[in-house]
């Protein structure tokens, strides 16, 4: 338990050169200490609107949060979210619990955690673990940024059902994740785009098909359509697809 959480503005960002050059075997993509040293770097450079979208989860959370329940945030990574969190509930006190499976990530997490004193009780958890073995507590703010895409097709349901049953009524579920639409045209359309979005920030066609290969089976996309069938069955009634970008959607779900 870290009390009394503040954030650094940010980590040092290294460059994400991990497909740079050829490799005569692609392994498959894992979220070890190579990833972890760029990540912030491949995140700002592969995932549109990522700025944006933190800022306008972090504002939500801090709207729906309410005292004496629990926000969760799972695949906090390197904690971009807990930081946008934590400067938006400037002295309002909180409980987080984030967890990641990679213990490479929160390292980097710790290290971006506790550097200013904002309050007492103010209260983030780190732990390292995969969220479907993670025991929630009543809960008013559950965020998924780009995880679910990761877990097996089985075992995501089961996960959001669980979810569902911790959150409080009118708790908000915040999921994004790289999508794929329904329709084969419009699949390749909006993939086409998203690796010219690649190549406009500096990455070439040799990194964008390494890491292509690389995330085959690792990553498995779902169309908007799946996610909110799967969400309805878990019982949310009220979902919005608050951002959208080509292969990119962001969910705002309440209970």
């Amino acid at each position: 338990m870290i009390p009394a959480v503040a954030v650094c503005e940010s980590l040092v960002m290294n460059a994400d050169d991990l497909y740079a050059r050829p490799r005569s075997q692609v392994t498959r993509f894992c979220f070890d200490e190579q990833v972890a040293r760029v990540f912030d770097d491949m995140l700002q450079r592969s995932v549109p609107l990522y700025a944006e979208s933190l800022r306008r989860q972090a504002q939500l959370a801090a709207h729906f949060y309410r005292p004496h329940t629990r926000i969760y945030d799972l695949g906090c990574s390197h904690g971009n979210f807990i930081a946008a969190f934590c400067a938006e509930m400037a002295q309002r006190p909180f409980q987080l619990q984030a967890v990641d499976p990679a213990e490479a990530m929160l390292q980097r997490c710790r290290q971006r955690l506790g550097e200013l004193v904002l309050g007492s009780q103010q209260q983030v958890e780190l732990l390292a673990c995969p969220a479907q073995q993670l025991h929630f507590a009543p809960a008013s703010v559950v965020v998924i940024n780009l995880t679910l895409q990761f877990l097996p097709l089985t075992e995501r349901e089961p996960l959001l059902r669980r979810i569902y049953q911790a959150l409080e009524p009118g708790g908000l579920l915040l999921l994004t994740e790289k999508i794929e639409h329904e329709q084969a045209p419009l699949a390749e359309l909006e993939r086409d785009w998203y690796y010219r979005f690649k190549a406009e920030n500096g990455y070439s066609q040799l990194e964008i098909s390494q890491k292509r290969e690389a995330l085959e089976q690792v990553l498995v996309p779902e169309s908007c359509q799946a996610h909110e069938q799967r969400l309805r069955r878990c019982g949310f009634d009220q979902i919005a697809l608050w951002l959208k970008w080509f292969n990119f959607a962001g969910f705002l779900c309440l209970k």
